[in-house]
């Protein structure tokens, strides 16, 4: 049986902000939280956000909420309207465009760089991250297999030493995130995405560039097969 997902922003909120640890910033963890519930589309684009009622959920005052919220709108998940309010950002095809754009560039650097530069620790934390993976593709739980997604790219990116490429990475990765986590749902994603992971981790180990800028260069590319249907599945989430 399929594992139901866990909604994120709920198990927060509970019991008058519950998972709110005093011990690290509020704005950060909120952010976290909210990021999560937006990914999950628990929050769906064009949906109003209160810093009165995220406040109440979280039990806080409306200034750590703020804070985050000024922090998603930095990355385009949220959308502040003066004299409206704060609202879900929807999806900008321009934007999930541009950012595949500029974040192939940069994965296929990382890619031809670590082949070139290949060790045993490179492979073995890609081959753990993907055997993780497919227990999360198992249990079916969207969010994650997109987390441990995330994170494989991030630690390949991480093991070219140089931290700035890593922060883009993420950065340029936001306005595909959540189209990436409805994609999860159609037939085969998950397979294909381990897929590509596997191939990437062999082109890798072969120790040649070429390879492994033609394996990534795929997993990229997927994108478009994406969005052939999400916008015809999911009109109302585009601009």
């Amino acid at each position: 049986m399929a594992k139901p997902p866990v909604r994120f922003f709920d198990k927060a909120a509970a019991d008058g902000g519950k998972g709110i640890s005093y011990h690290r910033p509020s704005a950060s963890q909120i952010y976290g939280f909210v990021r999560d519930a937006i990914v999950s589309m628990e929050l769906l684009p064009g949906q109003m956000i209160s810093e009165t009622a995220l406040a109440a959920k979280f039990g806080v005052s409306r200034t750590p909420v703020r804070e985050a919220l000024i922090q998603l709108s930095a990355i385009g998940f949220v959308d502040v309207l003066p004299q409206r309010g704060t609202f879900v950002s929807r999806f900008s095809m321009e934007k999930i465009l541009e950012a595949r754009f500029i974040r192939e560039a940069l994965e296929l650097s990382v890619v031809s760089y670590l082949a070139e530069n290949i060790t045993d620790e490179i492979v073995e934390a890609g081959e753990r991250i993907i055997a993780e993976q497919k227990l999360a593709a198992a249990d079916d739980d969207a969010l994650a297999f997109q987390k441990l997604d995330d994170c494989f790219h991030q630690t390949l990116a991480d093991f070219t030493c140089y931290p700035r490429v890593a922060l883009l990475i993420e950065a340029e990765k936001a306005h595909m995130d959540r189209v990436r986590n409805l994609s999860l749902h159609m037939r085969g994603q998950y397979k294909r995405v381990l897929s590509q992971h596997s191939a990437i981790i062999k082109a890798l180990k072969s120790g040649s560039p070429a390879k492994a800028v033609e394996a990534m260069s795929v997993h990229m590319k997927d994108v478009y097969n994406v969005l052939k249907v999400i916008p015809k599945e999911h009109p109302e989430y585009f601009l």
